[in-house]
């Protein structure tokens, strides 16, 4: 028999009972044959790659028993069960067992040794997202310790580790319906006996010397079943552990947790009640972060401790800093020792001053509820934080406590009444006349208004051509395959200019960038990394490739041709790659050309008239590159000089006659621009972004050339682009198109407001482009200034601020977005609010308000219909809008603008919202019925200004 043999294939077949009983009745000799060839045998399948990797995770029980009954030192069995192919087994209590009992034949000492080897090596969990739900194992290796600590009689481990681990099998157990804490052993069967709560397990009374108590009774924990035998020594240090609070808070299959559990063991005086309540208390003092503190909140409420045994002076020093849910805690909790007459006046000072000058307004409010409700004589120490009050934007609450700091006047020292005249300074003018009644006459401080000057951010500067073939290939190696457009462009036009200049010379420099790309195996893995759908980078290698070795390319050529599927490109996409595949076809049959005609000479992609006729010039007689001409045609200005056309009507080619046409023709008639918002679910899909759908529709002119035919339509067989930087591409191939480029960014998929993507970067160099600003650029700037991405809409507001600035903003087709946006729950109105108000503070006030007058009707509620969340705030930003304007901050014109726009949005979901507007001085459509209703919410207060503003006569 060879025993090593026999081992493996019981091994390999999963037997683990058999593999136990085999090993158990091995002899020295036959475990040291087993132990000899076990780490090559492992190391040699290992070498097999993934797969191999996924079976032997399969098979790790039987290589754990293997080596834990066949090596010899405890080190060597420890780092051997440790390794990261074996350290999580199919069923990690059964594994356990079957490792103590094949190592009861070693002396107590060494298993000891053991234990506290593998102890020392226990690591905190760790989860994998797999299919939506997170995979949780407790922290590996943690039961065969637990075995072992039980097995030897020896102490239980004093690390976060082993405390962790118990909750986390204790919770995993509760979750799929096992015994917890009042149940069966935590310990599971198999394991050898069921030990007792004093079988080496920290025996006698539990007593903790930090969080105080009387000694835990000798309960039967499972009423009448078994009992956790680590309860006793563990449950003292659960409070001071970190990352227990996630275990923790695990729902069990009764629709429990452990703290559920320990509150109801407390209850029943199983557990002592006090201990729980001092070790949640110092729980709280470590400053963690809401979802650590969380689930001991709500165990703290749970317990419900009696007003004296509330930690009076912990509570108020955690006000200031506390998680929001904690702060709640310990407001409630000092609420209730005040009641019981527990909290002094100092305390009670010293904690509303402290919940006055918390960021969240539900505490504010309570701080200022608790005062109010709050003897006088009590109350006057706390009037300091009234003063804080008075510097909060909602009015409701600011009026609240101006009140108050009148009533209590009287009882206020002097250091508070300093308090209260200094902080009035800045309140309105009707609010310092009332607190003069207690606090004498307070002179006013009128906040200087800075006058907002709009200006457009300056588009990116455009890189110099290329020196010299080295700065090129420089260029070339560290290009990514996402490189920004401008920059593949240049690096484009500088191969092709360098090139004709210099072939020798090129692929002299070249030269060294081939020989650090080449595979070892087949070139076309490198050159068209993705062969379906190769990016620019790729492509842009493959040209160099062809100027190297035209022969290579070639071969290249006809081995990925059959990959690549262009069937669901983007047209203008499809243009780009047309254009750098005629150049590397060029360079392939030795050919050369001056210089692309379409490489941009501006930071938006325009080519101007004048760069591209002398392109022309260069080449004579000689017909341009197709796609190459195409580009640059669409990439020309809106306006060309005259005297241009004069030289343009000599060139000598065909495509010189058509430039000369298009430049006397005014280039290209726009299209017409249909954008219709619609909900749907295709089959098959779940997500919400699907339900958001933007048909989009291009209608271009009869009698186009198909090339531009093809790129002016929407195709409905194109949700998304192939690539996520292609989108960041559109505006910089059609710089003088903006609506339709803004009508496919509208199209794509995902929904454009949700989406992580470079559409907002592709808007932001939009807004520099040219050519006219309807509904879809208006749509796509709503969508982007209610992105729940801080740094999306960041960048859609400077976008807006660039439109703003140019006068190009399509103020009432963006109002009439964001109603429908709105309307639909596509974006948030808080979201919407908050980048209006960056767009004010950039001083686009104009633009702002001729928006805002559009969209607020339609916004407003109507008589009995309750307000829309964020709706008070958005009025706040009309006010200052309206402010601004009427006060000169900013230039204001264009009032008719929106008022003959009308029901103009596309696809029926425009409302007759436009003729709302009449100028800053005028009315909005239900505004006045709602700054008249009766209330203090924001809402009304915000209404009041902005309708204050509007009717006040002009000075």
């Amino acid at each position: 028999m060879n025993p090593w043999l026999e081992a493996l294939d019981r091994i390999e077949a999963g037997d683990d009972e058999d593999l136990v009983s085999f090993l158990d009745g091995l002899s020295d000799l036959g475990r040291r044959a087993v132990a000899v060839r076990l780490p090559g045998h492992l190391a040699e399948e290992l070498r097999g790659g993934f797969t191999a990797r996924q079976e032997i995770a399969e098979l790790a029980t039987g290589f754990r028993l293997a080596g834990a009954a066949c090596f010899t030192g405890a080190e060597q069995v420890a780092a051997w069960l440790d390794r990261r192919e074996l350290r999580a087994p199919r069923d990690p209590e059964r594994d356990a067992g079957h490792i103590v009992a094949l190592l009861r034949r070693r002396s107590v000492e060494w298993r000891r040794d053991l234990a506290v080897r593998l102890a020392g090596r226990l690591r905190p969990p760790t989860g994998r997202r797999r299919s939506g739900w997170w995979r949780m194992e407790g922290v590996p290796g943690w039961d065969l310790v637990a075995a072992l600590v039980s097995e030897s009689g020896l102490e239980p481990p004093d690390s976060d580790a082993f405390v962790l681990g118990w909750v986390w099998r204790l919770a995993l157990r509760r979750r799929w319906g096992g015994p917890g804490l009042g149940g069966d052993l935590l310990l599971g069967s198999g394991l050898g006996g069921e030990p007792s709560l004093g079988s080496g397990l920290g025996g006698g009374p539990l007593r903790d010397p930090d969080l105080g108590g009387e000694p835990l009774r000798d309960p039967d924990l499972g009423g009448g079943a078994s009992r956790d035998p680590l309860l006793r020594t563990l449950l003292p240090r659960l409070f001071r552990t970190p990352g227990v609070a996630e275990p923790l808070a695990l729902i069990g299959h009764a629709g429990t947790t452990i703290l559920d559990e320990l509150a109801v063991l407390a209850r029943e005086g199983r557990v002592p009640r006090r201990m729980l309540i001092d070790g949640c208390a110092s729980r709280f003092l470590t400053g963690e972060p809401g979802e650590s503190v969380v689930p001991f909140v709500m165990f703290w409420r749970s317990l419900r401790p009696e007003p004296a045994e509330i930690p009076v002076l912990d509570f108020v020093r955690l006000l200031p800093a506390a998680d929001p849910s904690l702060a709640q805690l310990a407001l409630d909790e000092l609420r209730r020792a005040e009641d019981a007459g527990l909290l002094s006046d100092e305390l009670f000072a010293e904690a509303v001053v402290a919940l006055a000058y918390r960021p969240e307004k539900k505490l504010l409010r309570a701080a200022v509820q608790w005062l109010a409700r709050t003897p006088g004589p009590r109350s006057g120490g706390a009037v300091p934080a009234l003063a804080v009050v008075f510097g909060v934007d909602t009015p409701a609450l600011r009026e609240r406590a101006v009140r108050l700091a009148v009533r209590l006047a009287p009882y206020a020292d002097e250091a508070g009444r300093e308090a209260v005249r200094e902080a009035a300074a800045r309140l309105p003018a009707e609010l310092r006349e009332r607190l003069a009644a207690g606090y004498g006459p307070v002179a006013g401080e009128e906040p200087e208004r800075p006058v907002a000057v709009l200006r457009a951010p300056a588009p990116p500067a455009l890189a110099p051509p290329f020196g010299s073939a080295a700065e090129l290939v420089a260029e070339l190696r560290a290009l990514s395959w996402d490189a920004e457009p401008l920059r593949c462009e240049r690096a484009f036009g500088g191969l092709v200019a360098l090139t004709h200049r210099d072939r020798d010379g090129m692929v002299a420099a070249l030269r060294s960038w081939w020989e650090e790309s080449r595979p070892d195996g087949p070139g076309e893995y490198v050159f068209d990394r993705n062969l379906y759908h190769p990016g620019v980078p790729d492509l842009l290698a493959r040209c160099a490739l062809a100027v190297l070795a035209p022969e290579r390319s070639l071969e290249l050529g006809r081995r990925t041709g059959v990959y690549c599927d262009t069937s669901y490109e983007w047209p203008v996409q499809g243009l780009l790659r047309r254009r750098l595949e005629e150049v590397t076809a060029l360079f392939e049959r030795g050919q050369s050309v001056p210089s692309l005609l379409a490489t941009p000479t501006s930071a938006t992609g325009h080519v101007a008239a004048e760069a591209l006729v002398e392109r022309m010039e260069l080449l004579g007689e000689r017909e341009p590159l197709e796609a190459d001409f195409q580009q640059a045609l669409l990439r020309l200005p809106r306006h060309t000089p005259p005297e241009l056309l004069v030289r343009a009507e000599k060139l000598p080619s065909r495509a010189g006659r058509t430039l000369a046409a298009w430049l006397r023709d005014g280039g290209l008639p726009d299209p017409v621009v249909r954008l219709e918002p619609r909900e749907e679910k295709p089959d098959g899909y779940h997500s919400t972004d699907w339900y958001r759908r933007v048909r989009a529709e291009v209608v271009p002119l009869e009698g186009l050339p198909g090339w531009l035919a093809e790129l002016w339509v929407v195709d409905e067989r194109l949700p998304y682009p192939y690539e996520r930087r292609d989108m960041s591409w559109w505006p910089v191939i059609m710089p003088s198109h903006r609506e339709v480029v803004a009508a496919w960014l509208a199209r794509v998929q995902p929904w454009l407001a949700g989406a992580n993507d470079t559409r907002m970067e592709a808007l932001a160099t939009l807004a520099h482009g040219d050519g006219p600003v309807g509904d879809a650029v208006a749509f796509v700037v709503a969508a982007g200034l209610g992105h729940r991405r801080d740094g999306q809409r960041a960048v859609a507001v400077e976008a807006a601020l660039t439109l703003a600035a140019r006068g190009q903003l399509p103020a009432a087709g963006l109002g009439q977005a964001v109603v429908e946006l709105v309307r639909h729950e596509w974006v948030g109105l808080r979201r919407v609010t908050a980048a209006f108000a960056e767009l004010v503070a950039g001083g686009a006030h104009a633009a702002v308000w001729k928006t805002l007058a559009v969209a607020l009707p339609p916004l407003l509620p109507r008589p009995g219909e309750r307000p829309r969340a964020g709706l008070g705030e958005l009025l706040g930003v009309a006010a200052e809008a309206a402010t601004g304007v009427a006060t000169g901050v900013a230039a204001f014109s264009d009032a008719a603008e929106a008022a003959t726009r009308g029901a103009a949005f596309v696809g029926g979901v425009g409302t007759a919202a436009g003729a709302a507007f009449a100028g800053a001085r005028g009315e909005i459509a239900g505004l006045a019925e709602l700054a008249a209703r009766k209330g203090s919410s924001l809402l009304l207060h915000e209404a009041r200004r902005l309708h204050k503003v509007l009717t006040a006569p002009a000075e």
